[in-house]
């Protein structure tokens, strides 16, 4: 099987160089092209019949997701390739071309290598519905199970983490996986679970996948990377044609979402707890698309989500987001958030990362109702390190490392000062890094604290602090401190294992504090100016043991931020996003044991590292509780129970507070806005007993798009759906939230919430929007179980603003339940005149 797959990879490698050459032209590139007649899933009658979303006639519909209905039909996907392959023969006939994937499950189409000349003629045929040039995509625990209180909380309602998640199958689309983790493993629980039945999918053996790498917890594995190939950038050396993960990245957030309970967490020697998913007894099907040296293509994206969901996936969780924002008339009509649409359809709850380049406003890179995205938040445990220095005065740092014996002092001495021979060398910065013992005088340097710097050449990955390391070590340093270079500028560090004492000093200001000390304690000789005695002295006083923290959770500063732009001008939407924050900076998780995407836990099973990406896997295995316990629910169900019931407080009580800079970032916040946080901090326990909920079918979603001026030849491209006349706004979706980006004097807005539970009573509360006046009705109102109720929401301005403002609308029930759902307003005009 290995054989077979490396000559499929060298034939495709070929075929790509003689495609370009053939086609004589650079600019040959790979396009997604989208035909009208529906996919497969919408094909199928019993999907038509079932895929609404489970709330019909005011009652509540067990039976939701089609599982395997139209997988039945592979007559009409083989007729849509051929159709596809005709199409192509047709319009570039006796012309060199290479298809790269038939999409025929979730959307009607293919990827192509082709010239422009030739996208611009297929592009005029009519069974061509959408045309669109290739894009790249980017990648965007031990201890956050327990602050998210699930073993005194949701995993004791599904029976204890051994049976948390069962049942469900998560789809990655990631890095891949590292089949021999033993977060992984199937042998590590005492109850067995077979795969689901509504699983179709397979394992791809290579050399890098053996046989046997997939068990009952890893149960599908595949890769796709003809976008890539195509291109000539993959490297099968260091990128794998396997499903392997040489990133860490897909590894990582995997055991984030579904990793195994109770594997220990063992780093440079040092033990920091046992780690759990959030679901540990839910299965995995990973599907790689992105790679370590390049990241990803949307072709090969689009081609892993339509697998996933043939396969059967009950969830697909996305750390990953575009490059750039997607042209057109709204970002919506692109064909990754299309393809999840019609996953969406199928039953299929998205969850995917808001991205990593916030604090700026609109900077959020998932942009559809139908996806749930999720921005990064802390969580209460951190690690602290410090460096005492002889004048009394404390620094603090980064490193996950032992201290330095009790309270002893030891001199200071920098590398650049402690070179062989009192010689430097012409790159100076090189021995100021410490990647060299070779230069060093240890004798010099013995049982002293080697001074190294911590430049933008760590950033880039050309040193390393694994290097420094050794280097210390080499010439018998007693530990080791890193100052930061003043050119690293607004760089997150995560805190870094070491073996021996040592720490990284984060702020640029603190070290240059720090070597005012050193240097103004260097006795020097007068005449020559050499250093004659080494004055400075610290202790290191370590950082292996966590502390908590009451000001947890809040936004950290680098999660995406709304509000959600509605296209490239950025137009704002009437889409609230992020939806939700989770715990995503400083996340212990697995890690590959080839993963280099984090270079200082390279050879390590269980990396720290942080980002939205970490916050999604986390969304997605709490998902697989709710879907456990709730098996009938729709995507848009799971979405409102996550959201209506997060929590606006910190552990403290006090509001969630957002920060705000880069630089000094828990000096710059205030409290968070729902375009910071979404409807808040995800409360695992209250989803699983919500009360209400608000649901939305994928009728809703089309009725939106076609809201949307210009749209509907789009529409029917992607989905084959006429729309009719629609005025449906953001606005007017059943989602558990309200944003309106302009409001124009008055604006009614409805809600339908369903009772999931018994019989009660609510009340109904809210605050306004400054400069908004609310009014609501009812403002209390009996629900039978499994009935529905009709909120009316009657926004007015009550005076001009651009500014965005915000206020929230609680339900609260006789019996406990609690529901809340924010309220966004940007613009405001009290009458028919445009704000300027």
């Amino acid at each position: 099987m290995r054989g077979f797959w490396v000559v499929g990879l060298f034939v495709l490698s070929l075929l790509g160089i003689w495609a370009r050459r053939s086609l004589c032209q650079e600019d040959a590139a790979v396009y997604i092209v989208t035909m009208k007649q529906p996919p497969a899933a919408h094909y199928s009658d019993q999907v038509k019949r079932f895929g609404s979303s489970g709330i019909s006639n005011g009652a509540f519909n067990t039976l939701n997701k089609p599982r395997n209905a139209s997988r039945i039909d592979t007559s009409y996907s083989s007729y849509l390739i051929r159709l596809q392959n005709s199409l192509l023969r047709r319009t570039l006939r006796g012309e060199k071309y290479l298809k790269l994937y038939s999409f025929h499950y979730l959307i009607n189409g293919f990827a192509v290598l082709i010239t422009p000349q030739q996208a611009v003629k297929l592009s005029k045929r009519h069974e061509v519905a959408n045309l669109m040039l290739d894009f790249s995509v980017i990648t965007a625990t031990t201890h956050t199970p327990e602050f998210l209180g699930l073993p005194q909380g949701a995993w004791v309602q599904e029976g204890g983490p051994e049976f948390a998640g069962e049942g469900v199958v998560i789809g990655f689309i990631d890095t891949g996986i590292d089949p021999t983790h033993p977060s992984f493993s199937d042998s590590l629980s005492v109850n067995e679970y077979p795969v689901p039945a509504h699983f179709s999918g397979i394992c791809e053996v290579t050399r890098d996948f053996p046989s046997g790498s997939c068990n009952r917890k890893l149960v599908g594995a595949r890769h796709f990377a003809a976008s890539a190939i195509i291109r000539g950038i993959f490297n099968a050396t260091q990128d794998y044609a396997s499903p392997f993960d040489g990133d860490g990245h897909g590894t990582h957030t995997a055991s984030i979402a579904a990793g195994n309970h109770g594997v220990p967490v063992i780093v440079s020697g040092h033990h920091f707890g046992n780690a759990s998913g959030m679901a540990p007894h839910a299965h995995i099907s990973v599907y790689k698309a992105l790679y370590k040296s390049f990241g990803g293509f949307a072709a090969d994206v689009v081609a892993a989500i339509d697998q996933a969901a043939q396969d059967g996936v009950d969830i697909i969780s996305l750390s990953i987001t575009p490059n750039r924002r997607p042209f057109g008339i709204a970002t919506f009509f692109n064909p990754i958030d299309m393809s999840l649409l019609s996953a969406i359809k199928s039953g299929i709850f998205v969850v995917q990362a808001a991205g990593n380049t916030g604090p700026s406003p609109k900077s959020v890179s998932s942009f559809s109702p139908w996806i749930f995205t999720v921005g990064a938040s802390t969580h209460d445990r951190v690690y602290d390190n410090s460096l005492v220095l002889g004048n009394n005065l404390t620094i603090s740092g980064v490193g996950l490392a032992p201290g330095t014996d009790g309270d002893s002092m030891y001199p200071l001495i920098a590398a650049i000062h402690a070179t062989k021979n009192n010689t430097t060398h012409v790159n100076d910065m090189y021995f100021e890094e410490c990647q060299d013992s070779t230069y060093l005088n240890g004798d010099l340097i013995d049982r002293k604290i080697l001074i190294c710097s911590y430049s933008i050449r760590f950033v880039l990955g050309l040193s390393s602090v694994k290097q420094a390391l050794e280097t210390a070590k080499n010439v018998s340093a007693i530990g080791i401190v890193f100052y930061m270079d003043p050119f690293v500028t607004g760089f997150h560090l995560n805190p870094t294992p070491m073996d021996m004492p040592g720490l990284i000093i984060s702020s640029t200001d603190d070290s240059k504090i720090f070597l005012e000390y050193y240097n103004n304690s260097l006795v020097r000789d007068e005449v020559s100016q050499s250093i004659i005695k080494f004055g400075g002295v610290a202790s290191i006083l370590g950082g292996l043991k966590a502390n908590y923290t009451d000001s947890a959770p809040k936004v950290v500063h680098y999660s995406s931020r709304g509000p959600d732009p509605e296209d490239n001008s950025l137009a704002d939407a009437d889409i609230l996003k992020p939806n939700l924050i989770a715990p995503g900076n400083l996340i212990w998780g697995a890690w590959s044991s080839t993963g280099t995407d984090s270079a200082e836990f390279q050879g390590e099973n269980f990396a720290m590292i942080s980002g939205s990406s970490m916050s999604a896997p986390h969304i997605a295995g709490l998902a697989a509780l709710i879907k456990q316990k709730f098996p009938s629910f729709s995507p848009s169900a799971i979405a409102s129970v996550l959201s209506t019931t997060a929590t606006l407080y910190d552990r403290q009580g006090g509001p969630i507070m957002a920060q705000r800079t880069y630089r000094y970032p828990d000096s710059n916040q205030s409290p968070a806005t729902p375009f910071d946080m979404g409807s808040g901090f995800v409360n695992a326990t209250a989803a699983l007993d919500p009360g209400l909920i608000l649901d939305a079918a994928y009728d809703d979603y089309l009725s939106f798009l076609c809201g949307i001026n210009g749209s509907s030849p789009i529409v029917l491209n992607y989905t084959g759906y006429s729309c009719e006349t629609s005025s449906m706004t953001g606005s007017d979706l059943n989602l558990p939230s309200i944003t309106v980006s302009f409001l124009n004097q008055s604006r009614v807005i409805v809600r339908t919430v369903t009772n999931i539970a018994n019989d009660e009573s609510y009340i109904v509360s809210w605050s306004a929007p400054y400069g908004v006046s609310v009014s609501i009705a009812p403002t209390q109102f009996f629900i039978a179980s499994g009935q529905q109720q009709n909120l009316t929401f009657i926004l007015s301005a009550t005076m001009n603003s651009t500014y965005a403002s915000f206020g929230r609308i609680g339900l609260y029930g006789s019996r406990g339940h609690k529901s809340t759902i924010p309220l966004s307003v940007i613009a405001k005009v009290t009458n028919n005149t445009t704000i300027s």
